[in-house]
């Protein structure tokens, strides 16, 4: 669980007790006391899942009026989609940092802190901010009860306006139509792809979850759409008809920079297409700012976990894919990388479809099932009764950490090990990473 959330036990309040207790306070906390108080006052998606998902704009719009409309005064690039998004909101804010531009980044959920979540030119929020602005909210009386993502979005729309950033890179955090970051007049849209996740909000089909995602489409603003796909790609045709918005298709056929592997290199060609339109708007973002925000991505942005080597001999590689699609892209992305045996590390959390997500796994791999710390992970009774014959070459764990020291213990030093799955296993790794140095911490 990643640090500062003092609490990992859902609240039961009410809608009612929630809007009281969002108001008539008097104390002033410290840091991590705030952190508690906004993650137990608010829905937070992270631990509750579906229940915390709260569609519409109303509650935003109200809180943006509070405070002063402050996306009226910023540029922004809006980034959605199933998987990717992460990596081209970052990648994207990496180049345009290098280019000299003040770059505002908001992207979800955060690995260690919560002040991850909103950067400037790599630097997360200072505490103070969240304190100062979640005191704010504390004090006022409100007629809604605002989400986690909608509290952490106004601050920060506030934190980049305040510091007067010249373009805004937001990566929406559920679907895109009715999602809080939606209130953005953005500079071009982006829809990196679309895959079968948070099916029980989003839809069943993956044209239900185009159109949801179609909605960050604006009134004659371009969008890129990462990949024509036949199932969805018409849903973004009708979306972009209707709003008179020019749709961009990435080219193939460019320079890629260094470092980039895999399934990167089809996010890479979608940040290319978006620093394309962006030159044409007056941004210098010629090869040497793209080589170099590539070359500089986790000192701009932190950004990391990302089809990430984290040790060699034996090959330790860290990824946040979590579902069939965003694995099924990892796995051909690792056998280019892969030496020796695989030994895979996986976690996840309770509300994914692991049939089809264990179709993607590799039969001749070894694997190490386990649970992680968050309330969300799927408990290890359901995995065993989950995972059934699915895979031959099996071990089942409650503790990730001791899941990786069977994995270290089996595998030589020619071999791979691959760990992956959510986002909250990956961060129980990173703790152990960054404590016995293995890994550089940005």
């Amino acid at each position: 669980m990643p640090r500062n959330h003092v609490s990992n036990t859902p609240t039961n309040h009410s809608k009612k007790e929630r809007l009281l207790t969002a108001s008539n306070h008097n104390n002033t906390m410290n840091y991590s006391e705030t952190i508690d108080w906004l993650f137990q006052q608010f829905p937070a998606y992270h631990n509750l899942g579906a229940q915390a998902y709260n569609p519409g704009l109303k509650n935003i719009e109200e809180l943006s009026a509070f405070f002063h409309n402050p996306e009226k005064e910023l540029r922004f690039v809006h980034v959605g989609g199933t998987n990717g998004k992460g990596s081209v909101s970052n990648m994207l804010a990496s180049i345009l940092t290098e280019s000299g531009e003040k770059v505002g980044l908001f992207t979800s959920p955060h690995l260690f802190d919560f002040t991850e979540r909103i950067r400037i030119n790599g630097i997360p929020v200072d505490q103070q901010f969240v304190v100062e602005f979640c005191e704010k909210v504390r004090n006022h009386s409100w007629n809604i009860a605002p989400s986690f993502f909608e509290i952490t979005w106004m601050m920060a729309l506030a934190f980049f306006q305040q510091n007067k950033c010249s373009i805004v890179i937001a990566e929406v955090g559920l679907g895109g139509r009715l999602d809080a970051t939606n209130i953005i007049q953005p500079l071009i849209s982006v829809i990196t792809n679309i895959g079968l996740d948070h099916v029980n909000i989003l839809g069943d089909t993956r044209a239900k979850i185009a159109f949801e995602k179609a909605g960050i489409i604006k009134k004659h603003i371009p969008v890129v759409i990462g990949e024509k796909d036949p199932e969805t790609f018409p849903v973004f045709e009708a979306a972009s008809n209707e709003m008179e918005s020019p749709i961009i298709l990435p080219r193939k056929d460019i320079h890629f920079p260094e470092g980039i592997i895999g399934y990167q290199v089809g996010n890479y060609t979608i940040v290319s297409a978006v620093c394309d339109y962006l030159e044409t708007v007056g941004f210098n973002l010629n090869k040497e700012t793209r080589e170099n925000g590539i070359k500089n991505l986790k000192q701009n942005t932190g950004f990391f976990g990302r089809m990430e080597v984290i040790a060699q001999n034996p090959l330790i590689i860290v990824d946040c894919a979590h579902n069939a699609e965003g694995i099924h892209t990892l796995f051909d992305s690792v056998k280019e990388l892969t030496q020796g045996t695989l030994h895979c590390i996986y976690g996840t959390s309770s509300d994914k479809d692991l049939k089809a997500i264990l179709n993607k796994f590799p039969k001749e791999a070894n694997y190490y099932f386990t649970s992680f710390t968050n309330p969300r992970s799927i408990q290890i009774a359901d995995l065993q009764e989950k995972v059934g014959t699915s895979v031959e070459k099996k071990h089942f764990f409650n503790d990730p950490i001791k899941a990786l020291s069977k994995a270290q213990e089996s595998a030589n030093k020619a071999d791979t090990i691959l760990i992956f799955g959510s986002f909250f296993l990956v961060h129980d790794f990173f703790e152990v990473f960054f404590e016995k140095g293995l890994a550089e911490k940005k």
